[in-house]
């Protein structure tokens, strides 16, 4: 029988039966910082469902510049749309900090979707989900300071990950969030004056996460109605 939990919240949410079936057709995949799942434009065989760890979607300019999409910890699985229709990647899907998921064909989700309508709704209820994020991303992106934004995407780590260390480079974060890296040290500085995190030599170690909050602006709320709380199948 599958375990009482696997730790990735969709499939957490299917019957027993049903996750006997992705236990049976799945296989344990580690993965490490900085692994590339797959490029722009590729065509998805695989998706994941993410145990723990985080997977960022980042998407890069023609002038190098690059800046994360969306994140997927053990709240989803990669690539929610292939389950209905072939999709190739809009962005490169990479580690962002290491972590092991449930590899499944694209192939034999599809197949199982077909046959277990409860899994087919998890995984749509996720999909829609993670649409109004990228929906509420998009105003974001436009309206908010670099100060909430960065503030936001810590607190979007910490739901992902065991512990309060995240271990990221001034580079790497400027690189995720599309900001000057300056911009970012004047965030993390702010931050941690404020008692909110402590930073230094690539660890972000959040300390007062109430503070964080207060810090973050509206977005971080809204998504945590959307990708992170997916209700049970009806």
């Amino acid at each position: 029988m599958p375990p009482a939990t696997l730790r990735n919240h969709l499939l957490d949410r299917l019957s027993a039966d049903d996750r006997k079936a992705i236990l049976a057709a799945t296989t344990s995949f580690e993965f490490e910082l900085g692994h590339v799942f797959s490029e722009a434009g590729d065509a998805v065989g695989h998706v994941h469902f993410v145990l723990s760890g985080i997977i960022s979607a980042v998407a890069g300019m023609q002038d190098g510049r690059t800046v994360e999409t969306f994140m997927v910890g053990r709240e989803g699985v990669t690539a929610p749309g292939a389950v209905n229709v072939p999709v190739r990647t809009y962005s490169r899907l990479v580690g962002q900090s290491a972590g092991q998921s449930l590899r499944i064909e694209i192939a034999r989700l599809r197949a199982l979707c077909d046959e277990r309508p409860d899994l087919r709704m998890v995984v749509a209820l996720y999909a829609a989900g993670l649409q109004g994020e990228l929906e509420q991303s998009g105003a974001c992106n436009a309206l908010h300071r670099s100060d909430q934004r960065f503030s936001k995407w810590l607190l979007r780590c910490h739901d992902r990950l065991d512990g309060d260390t995240l271990h990221l480079t001034q580079e790497y974060l400027a690189s995720l969030l599309g900001s000057q890296r300056t911009t970012v040290n004047e965030a993390a500085q702010g931050l941690q004056k404020a008692g909110a995190i402590t930073y230094s030599r690539g660890r972000v170690t959040i300390v007062d996460r109430a503070a964080l909050e207060r810090a973050a602006c509206e977005c971080y709320r809204h998504g945590q109605r959307s990708s992170l709380d997916i209700p049970q199948p009806q």
